[in-house]
C-alpha cells in the first residue's frame, strides 16, 4: 500500500478533506503537524510531531521516522507546511520541488525579487525594517504603495497607503501585528521584523488555481473576485469559477501564472497565483506552492466527484493527472469576513441563508465565544458560503442574498454585546 506523509498544521481546516481523499485512494497516511496528536499514543505509526519553527529539524525527524516505512510521498497544505514538506522530502530523495523555489514563494520579498529578475510585469518593491521610524521613510516612498508582512497569507496585515500619513499608520499596524507571538513564531529568521513596501498595482484581480505537471502549467480554475480589491485593506469575499473575463484575458493571466510559477523554480504540484489585469497586461500579485486555502478548495469539482485534494494526491503519488478536467457547472464561495473585534456572540440567519437557491452550503467555522478580529489582523474567516448554478451571475446572485440574510453579534468582552451585520 502507497504511504503518504501529509504536513498539516494544527490550526488549518483541511485536514478533514485530504483525509477522506486518501481513504478514497486506499493509501495509508501518517499526520506530521505542529502539535502532538491526541490519540498518538494508540496508534504511534500515524502521527508525527513537528517543530514547525526549526524546519531543518523537522526534516530529519521525518527521516528518522521513515526509516522502517518509507513514504511515497510528502505533501504540504499551506505555505509553512508546504516548505517543510519539501524539505522532508529532499531528505527522503523522493520527488519534491526544489526547497529554493519552494522558499520564495513563501517569502513575498524572495518572490519579487525572481519575479523581477525575470523581466515579469512586477511593481517597484523595497524591503524595510519594522524597526525604523516609519516617519523618516515616509517621504521617500512612491504613492499608492502597498506595506504588506513577508510571510503572511489571505492578505493579513496587508494595506494601502496614499499619503505619508497613511504609510505611517498601516507601517505601524503591521509592526505591532509582528510584534504578535502568534504572528511572529510564523517567520524564519529575520522575517518577523521587515516589512515589503510595492507600487501599488491598479486593475481588477483575480485568482487562479494549478498544477505544475513537470514545469507545464495546467490550469484548473480561473477565479473572478467581484468585489473590488483596491484598499485601505485587501481581504478577499467572493470567488467565482468559470471566469468571466475573455477568453484572450484568461490565457494571459495563465501564461503570467507560468512564467512566474517557472521564475521561482517551481516544478510539480499544486499551485496558487493572484494576479491583477490592467492595459500593460497580467502581474502575478503572489504565487504559492500550495493550493487554495482555507475550505475554499470544496468549490472546486472535477470529473467523477473528484476533490481537489484527490486530485493532489494523485499527482504526488505519480499518476498522470493531465486529462482530468473540472466539471463545468458555475461555481462560487464567500469567506465571511469578521465585521469587528470582540466577542462572537452569535450568528443569526443560518437556516434562511441555506434556503437561498443555488447555495449548496453555510459553515461558520469559528464558534461562539470566541475573541474576533477582522481578517486584515485576525488571519480568521468567519465561515463560509457556497453555491452553485448554470451561470457566474447566478451564483454570484445566491451568495450576496444568503450573505444578506447574516446577522453577525460581536459584543465587548465586559458587555452583553453589539449587533454588527
Amino acid at each position: 500500500m502507497n504511504r503518504i506523509l501529509l504536513v498539516i498544521p494544527s490550526s488549518t481546516y483541511r485536514t478533514h478533506d485530504f483525509m477522506v481523499a486518501a481513504g478514497k485512494l486506499n493509501v495509508e497516511v501518517v499526520v506530521a503537524s505542529d502539535h502532538r496528536q491526541a490519540l498518538a499514543a494508540l496508534a504511534p505509526d500515524t502521527t508525527i510531531a513537528l517543530n514547525f519553527r526549526k524546519p531543518e529539524t523537522a526534516a530529519e525527524k521525518v527521516r528518522e521516522f521513515a526509516r522502517q516505512k518509507p513514504f511515497r510521498a510528502v505533501v504540504g497544505v499551506d505555505d509553512a507546511s508546504a516548505y517543510i514538506a519539501a524539505l522532508a522530502a529532499q531528505a527522503l530523495g523522493i520527488p519534491h520541488n526544489p526547497v529554493p523555489a519552494v522558499a520564495a514563494s513563501r517569502n513575498k520579498y524572495l518572490m519579487r525579487q525572481k519575479i523581477s529578475a525575470a523581466n515579469l510585469n512586477s511593481p517597484g518593491f523595497r524591503l524595510l525594517s519594522a524597526e525604523q521610524d516609519p516617519a523618516s521613510l515616509a517621504g521617500g516612498v512612491r504613492y499608492p504603495c502597498v506595506l504588506k508582512p513577508l510571510f503572511l497569507s489571505g492578505s493579513r496585515g496587508v494595506a494601502r497607503a496614499d499619503t505619508p500619513e497613511q504609510f505611517i499608520a498601516a507601517y505601524r499596524e503591521i509592526e505591532a501585528l509582528l510584534r504578535e507571538p502568534e504572528v511572529s513564531g510564523k517567520g524564519y529568521g529575520e522575517e518577523a521584523s521587515q516589512i515589503l513596501v510595492e507600487d501599488y498595482i491598479p486593475g481588477i484581480e483575480v485568482a487562479v488555481e494549478g498544477l505544475l505537471l513537470n514545469r507545464e502549467f495546467k490550469s484548473l480554475a480561473i477565479f473572478d473576485k467581484p468585489d473590488p480589491l483596491e484598499g485601505p485593506y485587501f481581504v478577499e469575499t467572493i470567488y467565482l469559477t468559470p471566469s468571466r473575463l475573455p477568453g484572450y484575458v484568461q490565457r494571459e493571466v495563465i501564461h503570467a501564472a507560468q512564467q512566474a510559477a517557472g521564475a521561482l523554480g517551481l516544478e510539480n504540484g499544486p499551485v496558487h497565483a493572484e494576479a491583477r489585469i490592467n492595459e500593460k497586461g497580467a502581474w502575478v500579485v503572489e504565487i504559492a506552492a500550495r493550493s487554495i486555502g482555507g475550505l475554499c478548495s470544496r468549490v472546486l469539482r472535477f470529473e467523477g466527484g473528484m476533490s481537489l485534494e484527490e486530485l493532489i494526491l494523485r499527482q504526488a503519488l505519480g499518476e498522470d493527472v493531465s486529462a482530468i478536467q473540472r466539471e463545468k457547472s458555475a461555481a462560487g464561495v464567500m469567506m465571511l469576513p469578521v465585521p469587528g473585534e470582540g466577542i462572537l456572540r452569535e450568528v443569526k440567519g443560518t437556516e434562511a441563508a441555506k434556503a437561498v437557491p443555488g447555495v449548496e452550503a453555510l459553515i461558520i467555522t469559528i464558534p461562539a465565544g470566541q475573541k474576533v478580529r477582522p481578517m486584515e489582523r485576525g488571519g480568521r474567516y468567519l465561515g463560509f458560503v457556497f453555491a452553485r448554478g448554470d451561470f457566474p451571475e447566478e451564483v454570484e446572485d445566491s451568495i450576496r442574498e444568503a450573505y444578506r440574510r447574516l446577522e453577525v453579534v460581536i459584543g465587548a468582552e465586559e458587555e452583553g454585546g453589539i449587533q454588527v451585520s
